[in-house]
């Protein structure tokens, strides 16, 4: 009887320590990371952040609010699209390269270095499994018939059965899908890893006309998005962690909702088309969670930067919808409505349900937060504007060695943003909205000053009274420009010789 006790005792203590050391493993083990990325959302575009003057239902995006934290000042590091995301992926602010302002397009050669660390490589040298679904818009080596550069929207040179080459795959994604720039850019075209999905031997026009497969459609994109993302989270399991970067075409032109959608909301196409993109942000998170992800899958949802022109923001203020809430303008402009964006994450084993965070953060962050949460040092030569913010992520202060963060217009303006204070060296708007540059008067200030704290709105001009500050924050730019950085560590180099900080010929 002794015998069978003590080999029971023994089995018993052999269960235990197995227990404790699979709950010290789960306990150690890095978490899945999925980043969605909507294209052209503006901040008050999602119904939980902007209730009072938001008139579009995003029941997906609220839910997951509500499951986890709201970032209310957060940024991209450019009010238009491809320079955020090469912020987002390298942890590196666009204009130490050569795109000092303005976007690539769908022929455009390769932004990201090949020397460059991005978050997918990095995590992918630590053991993840990495996937890009939807819109790249970082440029691609295309594959040519012959050696002549390719030429405007329309080039007859491109071989549909060769190798594409410097694109996702070759810049840290286990897998593609998706195209190559904005819905509204040819070529129209899927691409999956380093090959086209067919032949572009048709002419289409979405905006733009050039090259497209025949059966492709602009409609179908944003439901073929969400399939392929649903896709890859469903084929990953627990014995390693994944890395999805998730870009949509949408709420982006061409404004076009699926058939289902449309007439969904009361603010006609562009209020539709939300709905659906909050649609698809739902089966993404819900293909987490229905494959037993969900407790350690850190969910970003953000946008790549504010609403468009071209969403008829008039029109839509007139039904009583403000796509930027209470901030100044939309995207391609200085003033927030261009760059500061929804940002809503979830990671049920770290954050508190419901929380809100009022830190200043930017989507150039990812890399510093990545390489924080699996305990390893950002390394050397990248990650040169990345700060973590996994502080905050339960409820502390972040940590940070930069001392502001640098917003940049469309074209290629500077802001600074610094604790409650923001400076913009332009007299108007930098981007799209009314008065621009050009409009605004020569005697009127050279910059523009607001105190963020009690001023979001950016209506009063401090910039002549508070000369001091002024004097403060253009240094500050200045060092984090000319040092190649903006957080601690050895000088690094920009990518040209000379930036301009005052585009306004001060």
């Amino acid at each position: 009887m002794k015998t069978n006790l003590s080999r029971i005792a023994s089995f018993a203590s052999g269960i235990a320590m197995t227990v404790v050391g699979l709950s010290v493993f789960a306990e150690n083990t890095p978490p899945n990371i999925v980043f969605i990325l909507a294209d052209d959302l503006g901040y008050g575009d999602v119904q939980c952040l902007n209730p009072d003057r938001g008139k579009i239902a995003t029941p997906a995006m609220d839910r997951l609010a509500k499951q986890g934290m709201i970032f209310t000042d957060a940024h991209s590091t450019s009010s238009v699209c491809t320079p955020t995301r090469y912020g987002i992926l390298t942890g590196r602010y666009n204009w130490r390269t050569q795109l000092q302002k303005s976007v690539l397009y769908g022929f455009s050669k390769p932004l990201i270095d090949k020397d460059r660390q991005t978050v997918a490589g990095f995590l992918k040298q630590r053991g993840y499994n990495t996937g890009a679904i939807g819109k790249w818009h970082l440029g691609l080596d295309l594959p040519m018939t012959d050696d002549q550069p390719i030429q405007g929207n329309n080039p007859a040179n491109i071989d549909w059965k060769g190798t594409i080459k410097n694109g996702p795959v070759d810049r840290g994604f286990d897998y593609y899908f998706g195209i190559s720039a904005s819905l509204d850019m040819p070529p129209y075209i899927y691409i999956e890893n380093e090959r086209f999905v067919g032949e572009g031997t048709a002419t289409k026009a979405f905006n733009r006309k050039g090259p497209a497969e025949p059966e492709f459609e602009a409609v179908d994109v944003l439901p073929m998005i969400g399939k392929k993302a649903v896709e890859f989270i469903s084929k990953q399991d627990a014995s390693k962690p994944f890395f999805a970067y998730v870009a949509f075409t949408s709420p982006h032109t061409p404004i076009l909702p699926s058939t289902p959608w449309q007439g969904k909301s009361t603010l006609g196409k562009y209020g539709d088309f939300v709905m659906q993109t909050d649609a698809v942000v739902g089966d993404i998170v819900d293909a987490i969670d229905q494959a037993g992800f969900s407790n350690n899958t850190l969910v970003i949802m953000t946008s790549d930067n504010g609403c468009s022109k071209a969403a008829g923001i008039t029109k839509l203020q007139e039904l009583g919808h403000y796509p930027s809430g209470h901030l100044r303008g939309s995207k391609a402009d200085l003033w927030d409505g261009g760059h500061r964006v929804p940002f809503i994450v979830r990671w049920p084993k770290v954050i508190e349900p419901g929380s809100i965070s009022d830190q200043l953060i930017c989507q150039s962050d990812l890399m510093a937060t990545c390489a924080d949460i699996i305990g390893v040092s950002v390394p050397e030569g990248a990650g040169e504007d990345s700060v973590s913010i996994r502080p905050a992520l339960s409820n502390q202060p972040i940590v940070s060695t930069r001392a502001g963060v640098i917003h940049h217009s469309i074209g290629g303006y500077f802001a600074y943003r610094q604790g409650k204070w923001k400076l913009l060296l332009a007299r108007g708007s930098a981007g799209w909205t009314s008065p621009t540059e050009k409009q605004m008067p020569k005697d009127s200030p050279i910059g523009q000053l607001f105190d963020m704290q009690s001023d979001p709105g950016e209506t009063t001009n401090l910039y002549d009274s508070h000369p001091e500050v002024v004097e403060k924050l253009v240094s500050q730019l200045t060092s984090d420009i000319e040092r190649g950085r903006s957080t601690d560590g050895p000088p690094a180099k920009n990518d040209v010789e000379e930036i301009v900080l005052w585009k306004n010929a001060k």
